[in-house]
């Protein structure tokens, strides 16, 4: 699911191309054959949202409104920032978004590991949004989401994202997880595809995980990944929360699959 800078010049391409006339994949079906839960339509939710990269209207990853006594703050994938290019988050996104339902980053807040050298287990980033007309992000949205610790094996856990494109609503999909040897926590869901990065990966209104992580959080469409969330996640949100500066992006780097 990773947008990679090649995927993501592709994209942003056929944007231009085809302009607002644009359509996203649509994903069918709630169950494949095997019995693999399927990413179908979902309404949007509000604490979730579609994240804009480049200042145009393409949006490549996902991200969630995290419950802070900020109230600006969105969690997502650290790759999904990576190189630094202008972003624009819509909270609920449902195909149109008007100048004021887009919050502006900030700054963006990365784990040290992430930082050094794109360590997968660190692919997860806070940024501090804002918008023109003023506000609190988690307050127009209701309320925001609170992070936890990842999954453990056999958890049932309910995934939004957005699939990469020019408008459309989101894909929602629900599932249990396994842990892969490494400690990556795994998701078997057909249909979760390039965009659904940053997904968080909820139970309850508690994230324990976020689309991302090992292969960028996966290569094929039917498996995820996770950073494992441990306690590195919770410090990065104290320091964000803090709003101090934020943290410069590396560069965007290609995954191999």
């Amino acid at each position: 699911m990773r947008v990679t800078v090649r995927v993501l010049v592709v994209a942003l391409t056929g944007a231009l191309l085809a302009g607002c006339t644009a359509v996203p994949q649509i994903v069918h079906s709630s169950t494949v054959a095997t019995g693999t839960p399927e990413a179908a339509p979902v309404a949007p939710d509000r604490r979730i949202g579609a994240l804009f990269v480049g200042g145009g209207d393409l949006h490549a990853c996902t991200a969630a409104v995290l419950d802070s006594p900020t109230g600006d703050l969105i969690l997502t994938a650290a790759h999904c920032l990576d190189g630094g290019a202008d972003a624009n988050f819509a909270a609920g996104f449902a195909g149109v978004a008007s100048a004021d339902d887009l919050w502006h980053v900030d700054a963006v807040y990365l784990d040290p590991r992430w930082s050094a050298n794109q360590n997968p287990r660190a692919d997860f980033a806070i940024a501090r949004v804002s918008r023109a007309g003023g506000g609190s992000l988690a307050a127009s949205v209701g309320g925001g989401l609170r992070l936890g610790t990842a999954p453990a094996p056999g958890t049932d856990v309910a995934v939004t994202g957005y699939p990469m494109g020019v408008g459309g609503g989101p894909i929602g999909c629900r599932g249990t997880t396994s842990t892969t040897k490494a400690g990556f926590p795994l998701l078997r869901c057909g249909g979760l595809v390039d965009g659904t990065s940053g997904s968080p990966w909820l139970v309850g209104s508690v994230i324990t995980g976020l689309t991302g992580g090992l292969d960028g959080g996966g290569c094929a469409e039917n498996l995820s990944y996770s950073p494992p969330f441990d306690q590195a996640p919770e410090d990065l949100l104290v320091r964000a929360e803090a709003r101090g500066p934020g943290d410069q992006t590396p560069d965007s780097s290609e995954v191999d699959c």
